[in-house]
């Protein structure tokens, strides 16, 4: 499936400054070390080609939700991480516009890489200013602009969308490559198809739920959000986290999947648990206690998938050509509650015949956590959480959709 919008392989960028936004928007340990680099090493790719062609390479991402300009949140030390991954210099400006900012990228030779301070140290860059947006263009001196932040571009921010109406915009690698693998396995994917959701809330995934419906084979349902349809269905949830005021989405979700497989099929076509792990919160040692989901008790909270449950979803992820993974099956926080999403992702990952998509946010955290590869035992993990699930719900991401078409 060839991409939409012009790239870097599709604009002549030698020799030329190039501002390329990137998500740097990474976890910090309390000791203020990087816990995890997945999304750095993603943006390397595009950098190293850059490189190769000679570009002044000048990087702009954000990280966390400073309010104002605060220390904790600087970007120096993942500038610092970029450079040993890279293993060439990374020049970090304290600044992200102004003459601090010119006298930087003036100074920097061809074929070499600046990253400015982070964007959120400025309001302008949330509230998607115009002005803000060209004097990143102009302090920066870049000829083209490069968006390679697959985790912002469902939003219009200064950033992914004002920059555009200052510079050329094409799509770094990354980029091309989230969008293309995940549409591409939405439009045409491997059969079956098996799409895995978790997570908190069903009103944070009612497109993705909806278009699932309609391209899965099966949908298995765990998670916080198993608990919304499973009291839906009537059954007692103690004092589990169910969300209210769902019942609409789940009329229509039960409606559209009863038209696709017939009423008699529909519980084999959503999958919810038949057990549960419960607990207590935060937990007591490991005090999972494993129940029927008719004998949840009044106090007690169903914090992950059972046994069979997770047996039953062994069964069918491994008759799988491509599984969806979205949302966590229970609290990973709590090592007691892991259970279901680890056999999930070490099902996955001992099937490498199995196309196996991982959705971002939470998930991705989880499986980079549990992956000694580093997510290579996985064919894609997005380093988009809200871009993926708008992605696959259908809908035009913000970021790419400014970006210049591609030569039909």
């Amino acid at each position: 499936m060839s991409f939409f919008k012009q790239t870097i392989n599709t604009v002549p960028l030698q020799g030329q400054t190039v501002l390329v936004r990137v998500d740097y928007n990474v976890p910090f340990n309390k000791d203020g070390t990087i816990g995890d680099d997945f999304r750095i090493r993603a943006s390397l790719p595009t950098i190293k080609r850059l490189l190769s062609d000679n570009c002044k390479v000048v990087l702009i991402s954000h990280c966390g939700r400073p309010e104002g300009r605060d220390k904790k949140f600087s970007l120096e030390p993942i500038a610092q991480r970029l450079a040993q991954l890279l293993g060439e210099q990374v020049r970090f400006c304290d600044q992200t516009i102004g003459d601090k900012v010119k006298m930087a990228i003036r100074r920097a030779p061809k074929k070499s890489v600046t990253m400015l301070e982070n964007l959120r140290f400025y309001a302008q860059e949330e509230a998607n200013d115009e002005t803000f947006a060209r004097q990143l263009a102009q302090d920066t001196g870049a000829r083209y602009f490069v968006q390679d932040g697959f985790g912002v571009v469902h939003r219009a921010h200064a950033s992914t969308s004002a920059i555009t109406h200052f510079l050329p915009s094409v799509a770094g690698l990354l980029i091309e490559r989230e969008y293309t693998t995940i549409t591409k396995t939405m439009r045409d994917p491997q059969r079956p198809l098996v799409a895995v959701l978790g997570g908190a809330k069903v009103s944070d995934k009612i497109g993705v739920i909806q278009a699932l419906v309609s391209v899965a084979d099966t949908i298995i349902i765990g998670g916080a959000m198993a608990n919304t349809f499973l009291a839906y269905k009537g059954k007692a949830m103690g004092t589990s986290l169910v969300e209210t005021g769902q019942e609409d989405t789940l009329n229509k979700i039960y409606a559209a999947a009863t038209e696709k497989v017939g009423a008699d099929k529909v519980d084999d076509f959503l999958v919810l648990p038949t057990d549960a792990a419960v607990g207590q919160l935060p937990p007591l040692d490991d005090n999972r206690r494993i129940t029927s989901i008719d004998s949840i008790g009044e106090n007690e909270k169903a914090l992950d998938i059972g046994d069979k449950t997770i047996e039953k979803m062994v069964d069918l992820i491994v008759k799988a050509k491509t599984v969806i993974w979205n949302g966590p099956l229970g609290m990973t926080e709590y090592p007691a509650f892991t259970h279901g999403s680890a056999r999930l992702a070490l099902t996955l990952a001992t099937h490498s015949e199995i196309t196996s998509i991982i959705g971002g946010g939470d998930t991705a955290d989880f499986v980079l956590g549990w992956d000694a590869r580093g997510g290579e035992s996985f064919t894609h993990i997005s380093t988009g959480g809200g871009a993926s699930m708008e992605l696959m719900a259908g809908e035009k991401l913000p970021g790419i959709e400014s970006l210049l078409d591609a030569h039909s």
